[in-house]
């Protein structure tokens, strides 16, 4: 008797295992089998925008019942970040700005308050003056210097006219989209002129530059960065904060960082600067600072308003992620994918009620094609809550990176020192490491990637950012100039990045104090510099990297 009721405990217990195998197993297949199913279904449980078109087609991804299954409403109502942070930031911006255009101004702001419902909006023209400032800026002598001479040796990419370009090779499988209804690259001979604009990017960049100065490309990529339809996404893997791999119908791809932070909100005091969020403005507004201030090693960047269900969700094949989507309380559609931090339901990105601010950051060529050499900077901080780096507590550190390699010879120590001051502009105190191209060797530029921990405080100097300037006493002629140009009332810098900034989709980027913070910032650089000069003499501080006279120079590449 004890025996049979052993044998059957074992066979409760088994058949309980096989059901648990057999529920986990739909469960899993749910998804597909969804997706599968949910032709002529609708996909999301919210109204589409007001002046969004029509849908060609219905979505292949789950109902709002499936979404319902996935449902886990946040504790944290705050956390549902929104786009009236823009609308606060166009009401600060106008009331800094004083009377100059009075309705103009209104009528300009509710042009972009329309465009949060409707992306495809037109955009209404910047305010126009006696002069555009930032068209002055680029004519003057120190932005037309032409670049050396370039050999073969000195371009990323030998383009030859026979080659042929198959777009598709080097993409990987598990970001294609199953519909592939229209191509629009050749894929035999053809000439450089009908490539994609993210490929014209790739093969412009050289030793010197990622991009010449008026490369027509560039701003065509940017306008393709808003407008190219999305025909996959998944998540990037590494990194401590949740970004996505977005790919376009044209096979470019790009980076994309979601919206956490409203552009009126500061790092809160007690963050230490490697908990900070990651900001989408920080990595639009660095691109166009990188470029006013001449330095172009910042890959184009640019914002965008995605629709989180038909251009994410629907469109992706990642179910981590896919997995993460829910409805919060408020009927917004919400995820928060899988990271190191702030991916959790409590600190889920939702959108009004499925749209989301986002920058998108263009891909630089694919590692197979063009190597790059990660480099550990020398002034990176320690990343602990205790304990100071090196360079923090001897103020000699400078004299031992100079006699390592590469800071020994070249221009590295020059482009440290760039660096240095593009990052305490931004305040972004987060530059572990940097990258070159590993075909140009030691010389060549450092590429400014990553900088979404900028633009966090526009209260608060870290003057710590400038520690590499102060110990080393050392600067490029041609950045000391500009960033005395960019001082003057007629070329100030705030007035520039708010002028560039405006061209952007999802404009006004930055909240008045930061620009007004950049002014403050750009004045004790030029006195930390000139501090150096008065202790060690012009010459051994400013490095002249001109090839003629900077004030005969009239022509450029």
């Amino acid at each position: 008797m004890k025996m049979l009721l052993v044998r059957k405990f074992r066979v409760l217990i088994l058949m309980v295992f096989l059901v648990a195998c057999t529920m986990h197993i739909m469960i899993d297949l749910l998804p597909r089998l969804e997706r599968r199913g949910a032709e002529g279904r609708p996909g999301c449980s919210c109204p589409p925008p007001a002046a969004a078109p029509p849908r060609a087609a219905a979505p292949r991804w789950p109902s709002k019942h499936t979404l319902r299954i996935l449902q886990d409403f946040s504790a944290e109502p705050a956390s549902n970040l929104s786009s009236q942070s823009r609308e606060a930031a166009e009401r600060a911006a106008g009331g800094g700005a004083g009377g100059a255009g009075g309705g103009g101004a209104a009528a300009a702001a509710a042009g972009r308050a329309r465009r949060l419902i409707g992306p495809g909006a037109p955009r209404p023209p910047p305010p126009a003056g006696n002069a555009a400032p930032l068209a002055a800026l680029f004519q003057h002598p120190l932005y037309r210097a032409a670049l050396p001479p370039l050999a073969d040796g000195d371009l990323l990419f030998n383009v030859n006219s026979d080659i042929r370009f198959n777009p598709r090779a080097a993409e990987q499988p598990e970001w294609q989209n199953e519909d592939h209804h229209e191509e629009f690259l050749p894929t035999g001979e053809t000439s450089i002129d009908s490539y994609p604009n993210w490929l014209k990017f790739h093969i412009g960049i050289n030793r010197y530059e990622l991009y010449s100065r008026h490369n027509p490309a560039i701003e065509a990529l940017l306008q393709d960065l808003v407008s190219q339809k999305i025909t996959s996404v998944a998540m990037k893997s590494g990194g401590t904060q949740l970004k996505l791999i977005m790919t376009f119908q044209n096979y470019g791809q790009a980076l994309f960082k979601p919206m956490k932070q409203t552009r009126e909100q500061e790092t809160p005091p007690d963050f230490f600067y490697f908990s900070d969020y990651e900001r989408h403005n920080a990595e639009i507004a660095a691109f166009h600072l990188d470029r006013i201030l001449d330095f172009r090693r910042v890959p184009p960047v640019a914002g965008r308003l995605v629709n989180m269900t038909r251009e994410i969700r629907d469109v992706t094949r990642d179910k981590k992620l896919w997995r993460t989507f829910f409805i919060s309380p408020a009927n917004n559609i919400c995820f928060y994918g899988e990271c190191s931090y702030y991916c959790s339901t409590e600190h889920a990105l939702c959108g009004k009620p499925d749209q989301i601010e986002g920058s998108l950051a263009a891909f630089l060529p694919d590692l197979s094609l063009a190597k790059r050499k990660t480099w550990r900077n020398p002034w990176r901080r320690s990343y602990h809550k205790r304990k100071k780096a090196e360079w923090e507590v001897d103020p000699d550190y400078c004299e031992e990176v100079k006699q390592t390699p590469p800071y020994d010879s070249g221009t590295r120590i020059l482009d440290i020192m760039d660096m240095t001051v593009f990052d305490f502009l931004m305040g972004n105190m987060d530059r572990h490491h940097y990258e070159t191209f590993e075909k140009f060797g030691n010389e060549t530029f450092i590429i400014h990637l990553d900088n979404g921990r900028g633009f966090g405080k526009y209260s608060h100097d870290e003057l710590s950012i400038l520690v590499p300037l102060n110990q080393c006493c050392r600067i490029r002629k041609s950045t000391y100039l500009r960033l005395q140009l960019l001082a003057k009332e007629e070329y100030k810098l705030s007035l520039l990045m708010k002028e560039s900034l405006l061209k952007d989709k999802i404009a006004p980027i930055l909240y008045q104090p930061h620009l007004e913070a950049m002014d403050r910032r750009l004045r004790i650089v030029l006195k930390a510099v000139s501090d150096c000069i008065e202790k060690d003499g012009y010459d051994n501080v400013v490095e002249n990297d001109f090839n003629t006279d900077v004030n005969t120079v009239t022509t450029e590449r």
